[in-house]
């Protein structure tokens, strides 16, 4: 049997709609904690170290809804995050975007804690009322808008499923205070060209819920 998680959970989500998707799905427990700590990877991150420092936690996990590649999701589908990856950080070159990491002062990516990751994939795998897929998800400050930037991201990050906005700026407060985390989105739409009447947030909201519940039950919280 896996040992149970040491300290509270941190749940991190950036609006309340997931808040309280999530809430629905973990019901009242005291050893876990839900925020909506913003949109955007500062003021997520800012928040998630503020709530770090409320009590002693053993588990960060970001979760939220998600664009999702076309031809590696589908709507409704969660992803389980293999890196966290803040896409548009880096520079431009005549030869396009270069990520942050060919300059050598710093990393586009944060990796979650594999032990954790495992665990969770397994346990919403097994549970047979979600699909679940691994795969890096992408931060952007900016929602993909059209094909074009797409097509874009996944020549430059073939390994990419969804983009959400927090990610990098939750794991890496997560990282740098020392806490094992993951990311995990319910998929609401599909990155490319911006269309809001083609999206399904109630359905993606209803995975996030069966989701939390799964967690609570793999973490024995």
């Amino acid at each position: 049997m896996a040992e149970n998680i040491k300290g509270n959970i941190l749940i991190v989500t950036s609006v309340e709609a997931e808040k309280k998707a999530i809430e629905a799905g973990i019901g009242s427990n005291e050893r876990v904690d839900v925020i909506a700590a913003g949109v955007g990877p500062v003021i997520a991150a800012v928040n998630t170290v503020k709530q770090l420092h409320k009590a002693s936690y053993g588990a960060v996990i970001n979760m939220g809804i998600a664009g999702g590649m076309p031809d590696q999701t589908a709507i409704g589908d969660a992803v389980i995050g293999t890196a966290s990856c803040a896409a548009d950080l880096g520079f431009e070159s005549p030869d396009g975007f270069k990520p942050i990491d060919e300059l050598g002062f710093a990393t586009a990516n944060v990796y979650p804690d594999h032990p954790l990751l495992t665990r969770l994939s397994s346990r919403l795998g097994l549970a047979g009322d979600m699909t679940v897929h691994e795969g890096v998800i992408l931060t952007l400050s900016t929602v993909t808008g059209t094909e074009e930037t797409r097509a874009e991201l996944q020549h430059r990050i073939p390994e990419c499923s969804a983009e959400a906005m927090e990610g990098f700026g939750i794991m890496t407060a997560a990282q740098e205070m020392r806490i094992p985390a993951v990311e995990i989105r319910a998929v609401s739409n599909y990155i490319g060209l911006r269309n809001k009447d083609e999206w399904r947030l109630q359905e993606a909201f209803d995975v996030l819920t069966k989701a939390a519940a799964h967690i609570l039950k793999e973490l024995s919280v």
